[in-house]
């Protein structure tokens, strides 16, 4: 029989690497800027053209790299980083593997030119799909200027898998805000088609906050600093008054390097407890620097992830380091920015003492979280007193339980004959010919304005509603792109905004029927848009109708006159697909009358 195995030519190897390093531009200028932080660079350029499908250049100041250098660069495994195994567990660099030149070159078009500052002339390299089309002297500026032209265009099918150039520019943008975060001293600029976004001075930390997120964070910013034999912490979080109703702006960098970790996001989150409205989310940019040792950051191709050897610790420092801060930290003054971070607890005289800060601060949000878990405690004890309306009961009064005869007549309509009624202010339930009708509210309104939405997307735009007082909404730059990107959508949908200025609109219309502010609802739109995204693939229109029908639909919770709910019921049934919510959620079901006659022995 003969053989059947054989090595792969590298070719193909460095396309399938490219699959695990490259996943979309946003992953190339990822490893690109991470290499040029590593050569030295204290002046890095990000340029882009139709969100990284047509042009990623990336231009630094670096050390540079020599002809050899250059060349033996795009080889798989090539690195200046790693000598023994045991350097793997030392690692303080950004890029390492060795794989990122060598995957990028194999799908893309890919011009280099380098110079070291000893040199007079530089190299200059052009790759296509891994091959070296031309290698020459050429003259160039000291460091080194990478240029990716037509990603995956050797691969029709991954290029067909990116997403909208508004997705796509968002992602490079979020790499972009990561990387400039993680290294204050470096200046960077981000132009987008010749327009400058981002034009970042070297500075101090709290300075590049301000200058990527916008002068308000001026106001609601704190420092925090933690020492430990096992780790440092510093940054910064945000005032719990001025968190926000989406993800985002939410950092965590370990040794510099931006990561992913649910389990120290939950530590952050859980310093906050008590201090924060329901789904609302505090700003927080913490830096974690702990001994290579403790960690491995070579869990996954995109180092977003790694392992802590005692996860357990570095939980309970981040959770009491964020603690300390909001107890030791007045947040209300604005911070003064030409301070350097580490003085902040000396400008303040008279810091004010934990207790003193929690009951100046936070007296009235622990006083409302105390009323409803009374309210709750009570609740539990008479589950039953759920059907009916709560009432106040001042002291020396008459304690009466509802009944017929303690309630006034009341005329017999059509509500009443239908027997409709609110059970837990959660459900719906009704006389059905065959039993018992228990409609899910919040379901079922989703599925009522998801496929009322799904229409104005397809040609019935919808009806807005004009503000008085139009409201302006500062966005992230990723989230002005995407808005932008789907403006003709939203507008059907029958919000009305324009640009304000840099990453600003001006919203004055949302469609009709929605309660709550332009602000709230057009920054809830946007962020549940984005959430669909990350755990569904739907279309653009669809995951807009979803994302706009469970902000604004009713939720769990919300008590609703007869009118209301006889008026959900007839137009869920009304629905082509009234049995399901748009994720797939049951909205009714019927408890058949038989079941009702087990119960009981006539």
């Amino acid at each position: 029989m003969a053989d059947i195995i054989q090595l792969l030519p590298d070719s193909i190897a460095n396309q399938i690497a490219a699959g695990e390093v490259v996943q979309r531009p946003a992953s190339a200028v990822k490893e690109l800027i991470e290499n040029a932080i590593d050569a030295g660079a204290t002046s890095i350029k990000l340029i882009i053209k139709e969100s990284g499908k047509v042009l990623i250049q990336v231009i630094d100041n670096g050390q540079g790299m020599s002809e050899t250098d250059a060349r033996m660069s795009l080889e798989r495994h090539a690195t200046s980083k790693i000598r023994t195994a045991d350097d793997l567990f030392r690692l303080r660099t950004m890029g390492f593997r060795g794989e990122a030149l060598a995957s990028i070159a194999a799908v893309s078009q890919m011009e280099m030119k380098t110079r070291l500052p000893t040199e007079e002339l530089g190299t200059l390299l052009l790759i296509e799909g891994s091959e070296v089309k031309k290698q020459e002297p050429v003259a160039c500026e000291k460091g080194t200027s990478i240029s990716i032209k037509n990603l995956f265009y050797n691969i029709p099918a991954r290029r067909n898998f990116l997403k909208s150039n508004g997705v796509e520019m968002s992602h490079i943008t979020e790499e972009f805000q990561r990387l400039a975060l993680a290294h204050p001293s470096i200046s960077f600029a981000l132009l987008q088609s010749d327009e400058l976004l981002y034009d970042l001075p070297a500075g101090k930390l709290s300075q590049r906050i301000v200058n990527l997120f916008g002068k308000n964070y001026q106001t609601q910013l704190a420092p925090i600093q933690e020492e430990t034999s096992l780790l440092k912490i510093t940054g910064y979080i945000g005032r719990p008054d001025l968190a926000k109703r989406k993800r985002g702006e939410q950092f965590i960098f370990v040794n510099q390097r931006f990561i992913r970790n649910n389990y120290l996001a939950y530590a952050v989150s859980n310093a906050y407890e008590g201090l924060l409205q329901e789904n609302s989310f505090p700003f927080y940019t913490l830096f974690i620097d702990i001994d290579p040792k403790h960690i491995d950051v070579n869990v996954h191709p995109t180092k977003t992830e790694i392992k802590f050897d005692d996860e357990r610790a570095v939980y309970g420092v981040v959770w009491s380091a964020v603690k300390q801060a909001l107890g030791s930290h007045n947040l209300a003054p604005a911070i003064d920015f030409a301070a350097d971070v580490n003085l902040m607890g000396k400008l303040n005289s008279q810091p004010l003492s934990r207790e003193q800060y929690y009951d100046e601060q936070f007296s009235n949000s622990l006083q409302r979280s105390n009323l409803q878990n009374w309210e709750k405690m009570f609740e539990q004890e008479a589950p039953s007193s759920r059907l009916f309306d709560k009432k106040i009961v001042e002291p020396n009064t008459t304690l009466r339980f509802e009944s017929a005869m303690n309630q006034k007549e009341t005329p017999i309509g059509e509500n009443n004959e239908k027997g409709i009624f609110q059970f837990q202010q959660r459900y719906i339930v009704r006389a059905a010919r065959s039993g018992v009708i228990f409609i899910d509210q919040q379901a079922a309104h989703e599925r009522i304005l998801f496929e009322r939405y799904l229409l104005h997307l397809k040609g019935v735009p919808g009806n807005s509603q004009q503000s008085l007082f139009p409201q302006t909404l500062v966005l992230s730059a990723p989230d002005f792109a995407l808005t932008l990107e789907m403006e003709k959508e939203i507008y059907a949908l029958g919000f009305r905004f324009e640009v304000f200025g840099k990453n600003t609109l001006l919203v004055s219309g949302t469609p009709t029927e929605i309660a709550g502010s332009e602000k709230e609802l057009f920054e809830g739109l946007i962020e549940q848009f984005k959430k669909n995204q990350s755990v569904l693939q739907l279309p653009l229109r669809e995951n807009l109708a979803l994302a706009l029908a469970k902000r604004a639909s009713i939720k769990a919770g919300q008590k609703l006159s007869l009118e209301e709910m006889e008026s959900l019921a007839s137009r869920l049934f009304s629905c082509p697909n009234p049995n399901y919510s748009p994720e797939g959620n049951q909205t009714f079901f019927i408890f058949d009358s038989s079941k009702i006659d087990t119960h009981f022995t006539r």
